[in-house]
């Protein structure tokens, strides 16, 4: 795939390899086609425009929460889940 879009990093391989499995490479390669200039491969953020889908937005939401995030969540449910000891003073 590397071959019709610039992949710059490992971030741009990890971005593309998402893009393979969720749209299929025939998708891919038609939409790096139709973003071909001048006979350059186009950067692999042109391509997600011409998909309708925002790189950034994929870069983030690709990542899993973290064990340590999980048990941090937990432990703030937990505490809101409490029983109020005192009252708001003043409300």
């Amino acid at each position: 795939m590397e071959q019709w879009v610039r992949v710059r990093n490992e971030q741009d391989r990890q971005l593309l390899k998402w893009l393979i499995e969720d749209f299929g490479e025939a998708t891919i390669v038609k939409a790096a086609h139709a973003c071909v200039k001048d006979d350059a491969k186009p950067y692999l953020s042109t391509v997600c425009r011409q998909l309708g889908v925002s790189a950034q937005r994929l870069s983030a939401g690709c990542s899993v929460p973290g064990v340590v995030g999980e048990q941090h969540l937990q432990a703030i449910y937990h505490i809101l889940q409490r029983p109020r000891t005192h009252p708001r003073a003043g409300v």
